[in-house]
């Protein structure tokens, strides 16, 4: 009998990655987006997902995601593979897998709480929302998933009059709160100031410490490289190293992608 999701999601969560790729290709036409991309993400860690504009991070998250399928390979979430040409952004949502996009992930006009259930209202036996329980539980996640103490911000305020870091954050601890195993961040700090930056990236330390998993595809390497507990560079589709932040530094890394950049 075929395994569910559910059953995916509670075996093994210990001994297996969290999604692993192996030898994923992916064409557009002619041209090769992603050539033999093998990699696992595991458990508990910031993965950074470096490299130049072109270089295949956005066409890897797709695959990842669901969003797009691979030209060939394979997907394994929980050491489970995926029936590729079933796989879908609802059943990466289904398998905890969630991506958080800058700016495309809340309602603007809508009061914290709203955002926090869209798509998955909490109702009573009459089929009714239960406003009372989602306000009760979008406190619970302001104020423990992601810390938000200011009296300022409430489950009533309205996403427009939170700061560039205040919805990301709004937005990752919604992540959290429905389980996510692997959160996925694309360019979570563009065009913030610096506190929101610090705030940002506070959060992103957040989902390690809840147990999580996180690929935080950044530009700004001295933000990925202040989180990530490695880091994947991806040049022309290709996974060329894999760095650990400490053997590296800031300057290293920057100099090191340039050379890239000037190889044939």
């Amino acid at each position: 009998m075929p395994e569910t999701v559910a059953e995916s999601r509670g075996r093994g969560a210990g001994d297996e990655p969290v999604v692993r790729l192996e030898n994923v290709q992916k064409f557009f036409g002619p041209i090769q987006a992603l050539k033999d991309i093998s990699l696992a993400i595991g458990h508990n860690e910031i993965v950074g997902l470096i490299g130049d504009n072109g270089a295949g991070k956005s066409t890897l998250i797709k695959v990842m995601t669901g969003v797009q399928p691979p030209t060939s390979g394979r997907i394994f979430i929980r050491g489970r593979e995926i029936d590729l040409a079933d796989y879908s952004v609802r059943m990466a949502h289904e398998l905890s897998i969630e991506t958080v996009y800058q700016d495309k992930s809340l309602a603007d006009k809508q009061p914290l709480w709203r955002n926090f259930f869209v798509g998955r209202q909490i109702t009573n036996r009459l089929g009714y929302i239960n406003i009372r329980k989602q306000k009760q539980i979008a406190d619970q996640i302001l104020k423990g998933a992601i810390g938000f103490r200011s009296a300022g911000i409430t489950v009533d305020s309205t996403v427009a009059h939170l700061s560039g870091g205040e919805r990301q954050g709004i937005a990752i601890g919604r992540a959290m709160h429905y389980e996510a195993d692997l959160i996925i961040l694309d360019e979570p700090t563009v065009a913030l100031a610096v506190a929101e930056v610090r705030k940002v990236l506070d959060f992103v330390r957040r989902i390690k410490e809840n147990g999580r998993a996180c690929i935080y595809i950044e530009h700004n390497l001295a933000h990925v490289h202040e989180v990530a507990d490695r880091l994947i560079i991806l040049d022309r589709g290709r996974i060329v190293s894999e760095i650990r932040p400490r053997d590296m530094s800031v300057m290293e890394l920057t100099e090191y992608l340039i050379d890239l950049q000037h190889r044939t």
